[in-house]
């Protein structure tokens, strides 16, 4: 199952942790952190492909692009060929690493290569931004907070989210007429006040100066 949390904007030694405890249940053989100047990212392991090496983040060449994924990219294999002949040097035997390297050739558009069940985050170094991606049938959960200052905070579960103080504990009143009378609530509302899912399909990008933009 995996899954997948992380913060920027903003400090809090311990709220990785705390969210990683959260959500140990998704991945119970490992866990995965990343850092970098005002962003933090972690992942719960549920190992499947590539069980001896294929622990995260996985990185491309020169670390620069650090990629977390809940989910499998089915195609893979083919795509492990094309971006060798391109010149990408491999490391892990992982479907993870296939983000990071497709994303060096195609940049964002990397996610039409991809066939699969999948909800990544890819920090690229070189520009400071947080590119998240989720696949076209939603099948892998994202939720979000973000603010007017600039701060994110995301999960695979919204409980992991909850750890962090900045985020407020409320329903969101909005949601629940639709949640009864559909049961379920329409993307991208969530029970939560100010909580989001990221729709399917669709992508994030957090730059460096606190903008998000999402398509």
């Amino acid at each position: 199952m995996c899954g997948i949390y992380g913060f920027c904007g903003f400090d809090d030694d311990g709220l990785l942790g705390r969210m990683a405890r959260r959500i140990v249940h998704r991945g119970p053989d490992g866990t995965g952190e990343h850092a970098a100047p005002g962003l933090r990212m972690g992942m719960q392991r549920l190992a499947i492909i590539d069980l001896a090496g294929g622990w995260q983040p996985v990185f491309n060449e020169d670390k620069s692009v650090a990629v977390i994924n809940n989910g499998e990219i089915y195609n893979y294999l083919e795509l492990r060929d094309e971006l060798a002949a391109k010149g990408h040097v491999f490391r892990t035997q992982s479907d993870t690493e296939c983000i990071a390297h497709g994303y060096e050739e195609w940049g964002l558009d990397c996610v039409k290569h991809f066939n699969g069940m999948f909800a990544f985050a890819l920090h690229d170094a070189r520009t400071g931004d947080l590119f998240i991606a989720r696949d076209r049938c939603g099948q892998k959960p994202f939720y979000y907070w973000k603010d007017a200052f600039g701060r994110l905070v995301f999960a695979s579960e919204v409980k992991a989210i909850l750890e962090c103080g900045h985020v407020p504990r409320a329903c969101n009143l909005a949601a629940i007429d639709p949640y009864l009378a559909l049961r379920v609530v329409p993307e991208p509302q969530t029970m939560f006040q100010d909580i989001f899912t990221l729709p399917a399909s669709h992508r994030m990008v957090r730059k460096a100066d606190g903008s998000v933009r999402i398509d």
